[in-house]
């Protein structure tokens, strides 16, 4: 029932928008002035906060990219699918829907693009991945504005979203339109494959259309954060 995180954007962006869910917090000396509000609220609120040394850092966050703060912080409940759906405003949308992205510097990179870009959501299998402290650094507070939405292992999800006008578009290495040259619909549920394996071929063929990032053939394909973002 808690995360616990590290990393200054992803703690800010936490303390921002949902402080009740704080927990404790550790952080280095050189972080305490950076990081005022949040101690003045934590003391307000009776939340345990304690200055420590860095080696102190890297083993509670098993991580030495803590950037000198971590923080236990409640999970926030995630959406229900149905929910999610419905409070979608009429008008022009994207999604992402992942199937079997399950690394966590990749999920946080997505979720950063994610969020700079407006997606409105990242939909997940059942099972899927979940956000993970080093997902939510790297993320550099995104994880924060978009919601990761799980879904039941059935046609229900796809089903609902092309009632709702949602076209579903397979991204594909190859064989696909031109990403570049081909216009896309106004509500767009993108189909991002697995890091090794790509995507699954009955997946895709259920999709309404696929596209292809073009490239120099140097190499086989961008890596699924990389390809995201573009």
């Amino acid at each position: 029932r808690e995360l616990r995180m590290y990393g200054v954007n992803a703690i800010d962006a936490v303390f921002r928008r949902r402080p009740q869910d704080i927990r404790k917090v550790w952080l280095a000396s050189a972080r305490v002035a950076r990081f005022k509000p949040l101690l003045a609220w934590c003391a307000r609120q009776r939340i345990g906060y304690r200055v420590v040394e860095d080696a102190d850092l890297q083993k509670l966050a098993a991580s030495s990219h803590h950037e000198g703060v971590v923080a236990d912080v409640a999970r926030a409940a995630p959406p229900g699918f149905d929910a999610w759906l419905r409070a979608l405003p009429d008008g022009p949308a994207c999604a992402l829907w992942l199937d079997g992205v399950g690394n966590p510097h990749n999920l946080g990179a997505i979720l950063r693009s994610c969020a700079h870009f407006g997606v409105a959501g990242v939909l997940v299998p059942q099972g899927g991945p979940a956000l993970s402290g080093a997902a939510a650094r790297v993320a550099e507070g995104g994880a924060e504005h978009v919601p990761l939405v799980p879904m039941t292992d059935d046609d229900a999800p796809m089903a609902a979203l092309q009632a709702a006008g949602f076209e579903l578009v397979a991204t594909v290495v190859d064989g696909g339109d031109d990403v570049f040259a081909t216009p896309l619909p106004a509500r767009t549920v993108l189909v991002m494959g697995a890091e090794g394996q790509g995507m699954d071929r009955a997946l895709a063929a259920r999709c309404s259309r696929g596209v292809s990032i073009p490239g120099t053939g140097a190499v086989e394909s961008l890596n699924v954060a990389a390809a995201t973002a573009v």
